[in-house]
């Protein structure tokens, strides 16, 4: 074997280890709701299917997740659609998205139901400090991925606002906008660093300012907004 060949072989190896399948299932079981039938003629399954696997790359990107040894061991993620209350939730890799608020949603609802599947993939691939995690925190990181991926809706709270820094969704999502914009890839570094745990530190360890000063700061920078 020569060795460009053998050089070949590796790279087309390489390429197999960064580029893994994740399998993507689907089910609706609201479609004897409006909910479920608007969801398949407004959004579609193939169109669902697709969304998933565009956030999950774009995830990837955002956490500098460039193998899957950087990656949770994730095979398979089932998106259902479900007659129930609320938006959606992610458990065991499974997103679970409510029929009920699709028939209630009166703007497109194919992008809002992007960026609500950009929301939950987070939760499939993100590291949450091996339970440590403040809730708000794991939220919040959902969110700026959605927000980075222009599909935040107009009704989100804009940059500044807000109580505390671990509010919570698009809160959080903002200050952690905020954050990166002080240190470049800080978000994907959060995330690594809360693979096996979680502490208030890490935000010193990255950007040397607790975490309590950095809300401060960026209060401070958009006039203490409520």
């Amino acid at each position: 074997m020569t060795m460009h060949v053998l050089c070949f072989l590796v790279f087309l190896a390489a390429m197999q280890r960064t580029t893994e399948a994740v399998e993507y299932s689907f089910s609706n079981n609201a479609l004897s709701t409006p909910g479920g039938v608007r969801f398949r003629d407004e959004i579609g399954e193939e169109y669902a299917k697709q969304t998933l696997d565009s956030a999950t790359q774009f995830i990837w990107g955002i956490f500098q997740q460039n193998g899957p040894g950087d990656r949770k061991n994730v095979e398979k993620v089932s998106l259902l659609v479900d007659d129930m209350d609320g938006v959606a939730y992610t458990s065991n890799n499974e997103i679970h998205v409510s029929g009920r608020y699709v028939n209630g949603y009166s703007g497109d609802v194919r992008i809002e139901i992007t960026g609500v599947l950009y929301h939950e993939m987070v939760h499939v691939w993100q590291w949450d400090g091996n339970g440590e995690g403040p809730g708000g925190l794991i939220e919040g990181i959902a969110d700026y991925v959605r927000l980075k991926a222009n599909y935040a809706p107009s009704h989100w709270r804009k940059a500044g606002e807000g109580q505390k820094w671990d509010q919570g969704y698009d809160v959080t999502a903002r200050f952690l906008d905020y954050c990166e914009s002080l240190k470049s890839g800080f978000v994907a570094e959060l995330n690594q660093k809360m693979r096996t745990a979680y502490s208030d530190q890490f935000f010193v360890d990255l950007l040397g300012k607790s975490v309590d000063q950095l809300w401060n700061d960026y209060k401070a920078k958009y006039g203490n907004l409520p």
